[in-house]
């Protein structure tokens, strides 16, 4: 990891995901949060704000350490203790249906093997535990998806790896039993990293 992508992504990356518009959607998200919880790309800390009261303690990974320093501010302010581990989230160390609920926003887009990432949140979940999410990804409008095709590989370099074109339904679809989700447009933002994905998906049994 070099020197841009620890000490000046992140601050990047917070400035992007602080508006008022995905604040709202993290409040709505994560209000159904239960139990034992672990959050994938932790990032800056962004969604500590907005998990329930009754959430006291969480485990989170994210891979870049560059984030740690915005994220303690976070985790100094809030009542939430945060077992944190510096790791992507192809291979977690945590034993199989340890959590009751995974975290991701915007995290999807970036992890290089997201397929399985999300066979690790599915084996880390309880039987009937649940994946909460928001992520962008591809849009259904095909005059968008030429646009999302075409500067993916630069976004890629400048973003930590960040995919605009990425299928999130198909993607988690193909790894949950039971999922929902919500497809929109962020407001007031350009469509083309701005489709957004929000749901929940359901380890069955």
């Amino acid at each position: 990891m070099n020197f841009y992508e620890r000490k000046i992504l992140p601050y990047l990356t917070d400035l992007s995901l602080s508006n008022s518009n995905i604040a709202k959607l993290r409040r709505e998200i994560l209000a159904g949060v239960t139990g034992e919880v672990l959050e994938i790309g932790f990032g800056t800390g962004l969604n500590l704000p907005y998990y329930p009261e009754q959430i006291h303690q969480i485990a989170t990974v994210d891979p870049n350490p560059g984030s740690s320093a915005i994220a303690q501010k976070r985790i100094g302010a809030s009542p939430i203790t945060v077992n944190h581990c510096t790791l992507s989230g192809e291979k977690l160390p945590m034993s199989s249906c340890s959590f009751d609920s995974v975290v991701s926003t915007f995290t999807l887009c970036s992890i290089p093997d997201v397929e399985q990432a999300l066979a690790e949140i599915h084996r880390v979940l309880k039987p009937d535990g649940r994946f909460f999410f928001i992520e962008h990804g591809l849009s259904p409008e095909p005059n968008v998806q030429v646009w999302q095709n075409r500067l993916t590989p630069i976004q890629k370099r400048v973003a930590g790896g960040c995919h605009f074109n990425r299928n999130i339904r198909q993607l988690i679809e193909n790894q949950f039993e039971q999922v929902m989700i919500e497809e929109s447009y962020l407001e007031n933002s350009p469509k083309v990293p701005a489709y957004l994905y929000k749901g929940i998906a359901t380890k069955v049994g």
